[in-house]
């Protein structure tokens, strides 16, 4: 789909200098502009290629002054930055504006959805299933007895959603995510044989919650495990039966939240961080990659290491972590003048 200056101008209330006929196709950035492509200039540290690029149209401040001829057609805007964030969601959503039902897909006669419904070949909607307005459900999808899902939803290809889960509105769930799938729950026998323990709960998830590619969330034991609204979560998460993620909080890759585990509101957690269960984790709570979190954590705590630590204490300590041999040295050599003195 091509789109030309004027056109782009208008959406983004921009002024254009130049020429309004020129025409894009697709997006580049600005060192990597060829013709047919748009970018965009907020960063005064990349001045330079406007000058030398080969888009054909570039988006910038509209306090911005030419210096030297451009081959460019200009769009001054407010905020360049902003309006080409605009202009990607504008892209994205006409790209995945899908309609219709595909073949072969399977339809339970007990389902029921509403208008805009993009159903993708081979995807399976099981009985009693509720599906809100403009809803995306994208090849190869599985979706279990009983799950209700709201509005403006999209399902990419290859989710597995099982029975009984709860989705909210404006919720998007990334390739191969996989949710309600039974908790880790297995009681030992004793002659050290596992019995499973039925997990007959469910998985809630609020609105405006983004999960990652290939990431986890078990059903309840008992229940529910719930994420929160507005939650983000990235890639290869694993959640545990029974947790609970509060209000905007961001997950970053391969954490592991074992069960029951709390954690509270606008908390930001680096990737592979690891929780044990049964813990209560505070609002704004800050931990760093590859930290350990074995204890319950209170609001606003910001957190590093394994066992964690404070952020600031581990910060101090790690100068004498990374001196230890010297320290050692002088150490040895003190205790050899004591004991020759």
């Amino acid at each position: 789909m091509k789109f030309t200056a004027e056109q782009i101008a208008e959406i983004l209330k921009g002024k254009v200098e130049g020429n309004p006929e020129a025409e894009v196709s697709e997006l580049a950035k600005i060192e990597e502009g060829a013709e047919g492509s748009l970018t965009f200039l907020s960063n005064p540290k990349y001045t330079s290629f406007l000058y030398t690029t080969n888009a054909s149209i570039t988006i910038v401040n509209d306090d911005f002054e030419v210096e030297q001829p451009v081959n460019t057609t200009l769009i001054k805007v407010k905020d360049a930055y902003k309006a080409f964030s605009t202009l990607l969601e504008y892209y994205n959503q006409i790209k995945l504006n899908k309609s219709g039902i595909e073949s072969p897909s399977h339809i339970s006669e007990s389902a029921t959805y509403g208008e805009g419904l993009y159903l993708g070949s081979f995807s399976y909607i099981g009985d009693n299933v509720k599906i809100g307005e403009n809803v995306k459900v994208y090849p190869n999808v599985y979706i279990g007895d009983n799950v209700k899902i709201g509005d403006n939803v999209t399902i990419f290809a290859g989710v597995k959603i099982y029975s009984e889960t709860l989705i909210g509105s404006n919720v998007t769930i990334h390739s191969g995510a996989v949710i309600g799938a039974d908790g880790f729950g297995f009681s030992p026998g004793e002659t050290g044989e596992y019995s499973k323990v039925p997990q007959i709960g469910n998985v809630v998830i609020e609105d405006h919650v983004d999960i990652g590619a290939a990431t986890t969330i078990d059903r309840a034991t008992l229940g529910s495990t719930i994420i929160r609204k507005g939650v983000k979560l990235d890639n290869q998460i694993q959640i545990a039966h029974n947790v609970e993620i509060g209000e905007n909080t961001a997950i970053a890759a391969q954490t592991g939240i074992a069960g029951s585990t709390k954690i509270g509101k606008n908390c930001l957690i680096g990737g592979q961080v690891g929780f044990a269960g049964h813990l209560t984790i505070g609002d704004r709570v800050k931990i760093q990659a590859q930290s350990g979190i074995g204890r319950d954590i209170k609001d606003d705590e910001m957190l590093q290491g394994s066992p964690a630590i404070g952020y600031s204490d581990y910060n101090k300590s790690y100068i004498h972590f990374k001196n230890l041999p010297q320290t050692m040295n002088i150490i040895n050599q003190l205790e050899k003048k004591l004991n020759n003195g």
